[in-house]
């Protein structure tokens, strides 16, 4: 398990999708992707998108996601997408009041047991009070991390 703390954006894509029959059926599919504005989540996923649809595809909604950390799974049955929603729990040092504190992650598992175990191992190892308050699947169809052009760190042209 490991997670990633970046700018998220929900992409829907609306394309013609060959189905096991042969018959074309027109879908619309979720992926999220972490850019730094939303032009630039528009051409992240156009250009991840392309690679996967032969033919046209439309970009129909980008929004800002509603979780800031994705903890990924790297086991080959972890397939699906959970929202999940943590309350920390503090406790105010002048009233003695416990308080609560909502965050959403998306955690990466193949089950909802899974995700409940991802997110374990993961918050296990921090010092913070947490309970899970609930934990859906989700649409997402898949999640692209931003991965640097190692090439744009080499010079064009070798300095002599």
């Amino acid at each position: 398990m490991r997670s990633r703390t970046a700018e998220w954006f929900e992409c829907k894509i609306r394309y013609e999708k060959t189905l096991e029959d042969g018959m074309q059926k027109k879908v619309t599919e979720v992926y999220t992707v972490d850019a730094l504005s939303f032009t630039e989540a528009e051409q992240r996923i156009m250009e991840e998108m392309s690679s996967y649809i032969s033919g046209e595809f439309d970009v129909a909604d980008i929004k800002k996601a509603a979780y800031k950390e994705i903890f990924f799974s790297d086991t080959d049955a972890a397939d699906r997408w959970y929202k999940a929603k943590l309350q920390f729990i503090t406790i105010d040092e002048k009233s003695g009041k416990e308080k609560r504190s909502a965050v959403t992650y998306l955690v990466n598992a193949g089950t909802l047991n899974g995700a409940v175990k991802n997110i374990g191992e993961v918050m296990d190892g921090t010092m913070i009070d947490y309970v899970i308050a609930s934990v859906a699947e989700t649409q997402l169809m898949d999640v692209f991390e931003y991965k640097k052009n190692v090439s744009a760190d080499k010079p064009e042209f070798e300095q002599q």
